[in-house]
């Protein structure tokens, strides 16, 4: 399972290797953990077997297809977090979702959707999946009141109510014209068996929740996605879409849904055309923010495994009514370095532990359509991340591009998109180049996130830089009541006029010395640098640099004195770092050993609005 492939169709040996190598497990039923009356021997005629949401892996767990997961059963090899200081040049400071408390094995949280104010930018939630209180709920979400500086984490979740079994699968979004956040999963209580889809309200900037409608209700649905038309010019202003697949339908297809009344009711689902694919995976659902065009990224996932795989794409001219399959592309080689332990329908990254089969996140403006997504590399390289440009709303597209431009044969995988009304796009996913091993739950340094940004609606793009602040350990899933090839799906990215807000999954913070899921978040300018450009004034600001090595590794600390404002920003080669207090230092350890000429700033007033700077240069 963990052999690289020498073919790219289901069909190559070293796929055909792996299948042989999948051994079923010995099943013992734990019938206290399945649906009244449900029979196990239906598992795959319901497509259990092919779905993604924690209901549908706590019935494999409990008919004994499947295993939940556990600590892991090797020593770790250091107790101390490697933090790495090596400049980046896209994001501010990263923000740990999680906060409060956690207790131990129901510690897994991952699988983010990040959702802003346009009209309050201040106001910010992210909603995620959440095992603190599984079986009973696997719901989560956290909101920031200071643009993204600070989370609170809603404790208890206010999504465990009101709609049955939080079986989570989180999608939010704001409704403009009546000021209202909506948080959406799947819930037991919108249907029957399985789970349908239900909908919370806040309107106070996701402080507090009310039970809502159900967006859906059926006995089989799986991976929604969501949109909302937040542009007042639009034919189709206020109005909200949820995509989903509805295994209780052949197939299946991809189903939508939409609200025309701030989600008090929800149409009929219109369901996708298959193209001739057997079953069409709902990736995402995005909408055109000038035009109110909604499109849907759809992957014929070709019978699953490490096979080939092929990206379609949806469009709907008309608000959701009528839809047409505007492009299949060509069979890709899907990315995975093995199938998932258990259950080998999904490839996996990390031989059987990521499952992961090239699902990534569309973006559209103006009639261009983008798309990034993930498919095998050359020789032993599992993944790589590439994208795609249509300018004719989706009917052709562009040969694809790499984005990530690494030598080597680790593995970039699950990305996400986002673009913003003035053409600014910013690409993000999970990338291994930097790390040194990769052993679940195992300190050592695994993945960073990584980026690459488009000022131009993706015809040109910037170089693909580092993301997050540290190299993440890849992160352990302790939980027994998740399935083992378990962490997270997908992240939803997001972008307004001033930022692009994407989470991720990340395994820096350890739990009894073991590192565990934890969501973070991080926000990125829109425009062409990664840091505005104030105007020096004279100010109160000093600023002073020491050189010192720290462990062989060149440091230069810098010390302030004099502001009187707690958003200080410490800019170095014009990148932006941004801090969360004023403690009057900040240490850049930059690891390079030639006398390059660095330029560092302190500025006050935060990014936005800066009054006063001073500069310092300092040659290594």
């Amino acid at each position: 399972m963990l052999g690289s492939r020498a073919s790219s169709s289901p069909s190559g040996s070293s796929f055909a290797e792996a299948q042989q190598k999948y051994q079923p497990p010995i099943k013992i039923v734990d019938p206290t953990l399945l649906p009244a009356g449900f029979d196990c021997s239906k598992i795959r005629e319901l497509g259990i077997d092919r779905q993604e949401n924690f209901r549908a892996g706590l019935i494999m767990i409990a008919c004994g297809e499947a295993e939940g997961g556990s600590g892991p059963n090797v020593s770790f090899l250091s107790r101390l977090l490697q933090t790495v200081f090596a400049p980046f040049t896209y994001g501010g400071t990263d923000v740990d979702l999680i906060t409060g408390a956690e207790t131990s094995p129901h510690v897994t949280q991952s699988e983010t959707f990040s959702w802003t104010n346009p009209d309050n930018p201040n106001q910010i939630v992210v909603t995620y999946n959440d095992s603190r209180t599984a079986t009973a709920n696997y719901s989560g979400a956290s909101y920031s009141s200071d643009g993204g500086l600070t989370f609170t984490r809603l404790n208890p979740s206010p999504f465990a109510t009101g709609h049955g079994t939080n079986f989570g699968d989180p999608v939010v979004l704001y409704n403009r014209p009546n000021a209202t956040w909506h948080a959406i999963f799947l819930a037991s209580g919108c249907g029957s068996f399985n789970a349908g889809i239900g909908d919370w309200t806040s309107t106070d900037g996701g402080v507090t929740w009310a039970v809502g409608a159900c967006v859906h209700n059926s006995s089989n649905d799986d991976r929604e996605s969501g949109w909302s038309d937040m542009n007042p010019s639009s034919a189709f202003y206020g109005r909200m879409y949820v995509s989903f697949n509805n295994f209780a339908i052949a197939g299946p297809p991809i189903s939508v849904t939409f609200s025309t009344d701030n989600g008090a009711t929800w149409s009929a689902p219109q369901n996708l055309p298959l193209g001739g694919a057997s079953s069409v995976r709902d990736v995402q659902i995005t909408g055109d923010l000038l035009t109110g065009d909604v499109y849907v990224a759809g992957m014929n996932e070709m019978g699953g495994g490490l096979g080939n795989r092929a990206n379609m794409i949806y469009r709907s001219t008309d608000g959701g009514a009528t839809w047409a399959l505007t492009y299949t592309g060509l069979p890709f080689a899907g990315p995975g370095s093995g199938l998932c332990s258990n259950n080998s329908y999904f490839a996996s990254m990390f031989g059987t532990y990521w499952r992961h089969m090239g699902w990534g996140e569309p973006a559209a403006l103006n009639h261009v359509v983008h798309y990034v997504y993930a498919q095998h590399g050359a020789g032993a390289d599992p993944g790589d991340v590439y994208y795609i440009r249509s300018t004719d709303s989706g009917v052709t597209f562009s040969a694809p591009l790499k984005l990530n431009t690494d030598a080597t044969t680790t593995a970039q995988w699950q990305p996400n998109l986002s673009v913003n009304a003035n053409g600014s796009l910013f690409a993000m996913w999970y990338d291994g180049r930097e790390g040194t091993g990769c052993t679940p739950g195992v300190n050592t340094s695994c993945y960073r996130m990584w980026g690459r940004k488009s000022t131009d609606n993706g015809v040109s793009w910037q170089a693909d830089m580092a993301y997050s602040d540290v190299i993440s350990p890849l992160p352990g899933q302790p939980d027994p009541n998740v399935t083992v090839c378990y962490a997270g799906d997908y992240d939803y990215g997001s972008a307004i006029a001033t930022k692009h807000f994407s989470s991720w999954v990340d395994g820096r913070v350890l739990i009894g010395g073991n590192s565990q899921q934890d969501a973070f978040f991080d926000r990125e300018p829109p425009s062409a640098s990664a840091t505005p450009t104030p105007t020096p004034t004279p100010g109160p600001i000093t600023l002073s640099a020491a050189k010192r090595k720290v462990n062989g590794i060149n440091t230069v600390r810098l010390t302030w004195s004099g502001a009187t404002s707690t958003n200080v920003d410490v800019y170095r080669n014009a990148v932006v770092i941004v801090t969360t207090a004023n403690d009057g230092s900040y240490i850049d350890s930059t690891g390079d050993t030639g006398r390059a000429r660095y330029v560092y700033k302190v500025c006050e007033g935060g990014t936005q609005t800066c009054s006063n700077e001073v500069t310092v240069t300092f040659r290594h």
